[in-house]
C-alpha cells in the first residue's frame, strides 16, 4: 500500500468512528456557520460545492440560502450523517457524492462557490486538493478555505498534539502558508477572518479516537499548558472546566 492509499484507509477509519458525534455536534457549531456563510458572502443564486462535506453541516447551512449544494466526501458513514440531517432539516436543494477531493468528478467552472471546512489538515496533498477546488470554481466565483491555522511560533507544537489527538491529521498550515497556497493556484484572497473554536477538552476526547494511550497523555499535554501556551491552543479552567481553542482562519480567494 502506498503512503496516499495507506493515509486515505486511515481518514476512511477514523472518519467512520467520528462520523455521528462530529454530526450531533452541529447544534453547538451556529455561530461558527453564521462566521462562514457571512465571511463567503453566499447569495441566493448560487451553486455551492462543499468539498470534503464530512457529515453535511456546512453544507446544510449554505443549502438554507444558495440555489443549490453539492457535498462530496470519501467516507459512506459521514455521507450517512449527512443525508439525515438533509431530511431533518427539510432541504430538497442538496446532492450529496461519494468520491476524493484530489480528483473532482466536476467538469471546470461547474460551481460558482467551493468550500472546504476543517479537511485541509487531514490531506497530504493540500495544493491539489485547492487547485481542484480552484478548477470547478466558475470565473468570477469564489474558492473558500476554512480552517486550524496555528500561528508560526506555535505550528510544530500545534500540529504534534493534533497528530496525537487524530492520526489522520497531516499539517495544519498557518495564515500566510494558506494565503500562498490559495495565490499558488491562481486565487486571489480577497477576505480573510481569523477567529478561536472554543471547547471543552472532555467534549474534544470523545469525538476523538486516538492511539491506545495517546489520549491519557494528550489530558496531560493540556494540563501542563495552561498558562503557559506552548502549543497556542488557549488551554484554560473555567469554573473548574478545562477548555482549549483551535485558531481558526476563513479564507475567501477570487478565481479570474
Amino acid at each position: 500500500m502506498n503512503d496516499n492509499a495507506a493515509h486515505q484507509a486511515q481518514i476512511l477509519d477514523q472518519f467512520t468512528r467520528q462520523a455521528h458525534a462530529f454530526q450531533t455536534s452541529h447544534r453547538t457549531a451556529q455561530g461558527a456557520l453564521r462566521l462562514a456563510l457571512e465571511t463567503a458572502g453566499v447569495q441566493a443564486r448560487e451553486t455551492v460545492l462543499d468539498a470534503a462535506c464530512g457529515p453535511g453541516v456546512l453544507a446544510c447551512a449554505f443549502a438554507e440560502v444558495a440555489q443549490h449544494v453539492t457535498g462530496i466526501d470519501i467516507t459512506p458513514t459521514m455521507l450517512e450523517q449527512a443525508r439525515k440531517l438533509q431530511a431533518e432539516k427539510r432541504l430538497a436543494n442538496i446532492t450529496w457524492r461519494q468520491g476524493d477531493v484530489t480528483q473532482l468528478p466536476f467538469d471546470d467552472g461547474a460551481f460558482s462557490l467551493v468550500v472546504s471546512r476543517y479537511a485541509f489538515h487531514h490531506v497530504l496533498e493540500p495544493r491539489v486538493v485547492l487547485a481542484e477546488m480552484a478548477r470547478v470554481c466558475a470565473g468570477g466565483g469564489r474558492v473558500v478555505v476554512i480552517d486550524s491555522a496555528p500561528a508560526p511560533a506555535h505550528a510544530q507544537t500545534f500540529n504534534a498534539a493534533e497528530r496525537m489527538r487524530d492520526p489522520s491529521h497531516t499539517r495544519a498550515l498557518t495564515p500566510d502558508a494558506l494565503k500562498q497556497l490559495a495565490l499558488d493556484v491562481g486565487l486571489k484572497p480577497q477576505r480573510e477572518l481569523i477567529y478561536a473554536w472554543e471547547v471543552t477538552v472532555p467534549s474534544l476526547l470523545e469525538r476523538s479516537f486516538p492511539l491506545p494511550g495517546d489520549a491519557e497523555k494528550l489530558l496531560e499535554l493540556y494540563r501542563g499548558d495552561v498558562g503557559v501556551d506552548r502549543i497556542g491552543m488557549n488551554a484554560r479552567y473555567i469554573e473548574g472546566e478545562l477548555y482549549v481553542t483551535f485558531p481558526t482562519m476563513i479564507l475567501v480567494g477570487g478565481k479570474q
